[in-house]
């Protein structure tokens, strides 16, 4: 299986049957040729909930209980780091780093694992790890 970091966009976009996304996603997760073992944090799954509506956040919910994703926390002292990489990547109001995408940036630090699934692609394509590595948006 191969390991894929899962942003809050494509979390919503596998429960929002209305979203432009949603079909992607779910051909990408449903192709068992190539399958993939997906990681997230807790700050992106806070964001799809806010997102979605209450069907959908529930289901969405049910889903990660029942091992759609691993969910990974992080201690509070990683937030020293997540505060350092985002005042690094906040130029401007409309490109700054958030904490979804701050613990993603941690958890692929932490990890190895630099495949994300994210339609942030503008902000993910300019993320570059502590190694110099890019993130790959699958």
């Amino acid at each position: 299986m191969t390991p894929v970091l899962l942003d809050a966009g494509p979390l919503i976009s596998l429960f929002d049957d209305g979203d432009a996304f949603h079909l992607h996603y779910r051909t990408l997760l449903g192709d068992r040729s190539r399958p993939l073992n997906l990681y997230t944090t807790w700050p992106c799954v806070v964001e799809a909930s806010h997102m979605l509506g209450d069907v959908e956040r529930l289901e969405m919910l049910k889903w990660l209980g029942l091992g759609g994703a691993q969910v990974f926390p992080f201690d509070a002292s990683a937030l020293l780091d997540m505060v350092g990489w985002m005042q690094r990547y906040t130029e401007t109001p409309r490109t700054r780093m958030d904490l979804a995408d701050a613990s993603l940036y941690w958890l692929a630090h932490e990890s190895g694992v630099i495949a994300i699934l994210t339609v942030d692609v503008r902000d993910f394509s300019r993320y570059r790890l502590p190694d110099g590595r890019a993130f790959e948006i699958l």
